[in-house]
């Protein structure tokens, strides 16, 4: 069964683990593929985060952050990002994240979560997105610069909570 919780500082080898699989692969997150430990750290973990870690079989396999999308007025939607252990996929633990976080960000305060830059080449987070009800509401044209297909669209990506 997979197992979601707050992140201890502990975490963070295991945090820096999935980040680094993710992000170096330059297909999915905007974040330079040369991100250090202390970049991961300063994205995942810092304190105005909320960062939370699946667990199966006592391992971290995926990793999720909250966080306000904007301040002042803009505070009340959260903004979310999520990233699964390459190894790991097809496992739910994506799924499980989502609903995770959808339940989480009513229980802070948030009414909505809204997804900046979801890259329209990565299908799988597109399709789970949409099954847990969020909507495409906009598309920015050639906005990701994808590693291997060169400039793709990006979604933003909407859910009341």
């Amino acid at each position: 069964m997979i197992k979601i919780r707050k992140t201890k500082d502990a975490d963070f080898k295991d945090v820096w683990d999935i980040f680094h699989q993710i992000v170096k692969r330059g297909d999915t997150f905007a974040f330079d593929p040369k991100a250090s430990k202390e970049d991961c750290r300063t994205l995942w973990m810092s304190p105005s985060v909320h960062t939370y870690v699946a667990e199966l079989q006592n391992r971290i396999l995926g990793t999720y952050i909250l966080r306000q999308n904007q301040p002042g007025l803009g505070a009340h939607v959260a903004n979310a990002a999520y990233m699964v252990h390459p190894d790991a996929r097809g496992q739910g633990i994506g799924k499980a994240m989502g609903n995770h976080s959808i339940r989480q960000a009513r229980k802070l305060g948030f009414s909505a979560i809204q997804f900046n830059f979801v890259v329209s080449a990565n299908i799988v987070a597109i399709q789970l997105w949409l099954k847990l009800g969020f909507k495409i509401v906009g598309t920015v044209p050639k906005a990701f610069n994808h590693k291997k297909l060169g400039l793709v669209d990006v979604y933003v990506m909407h859910r009341f909570v």
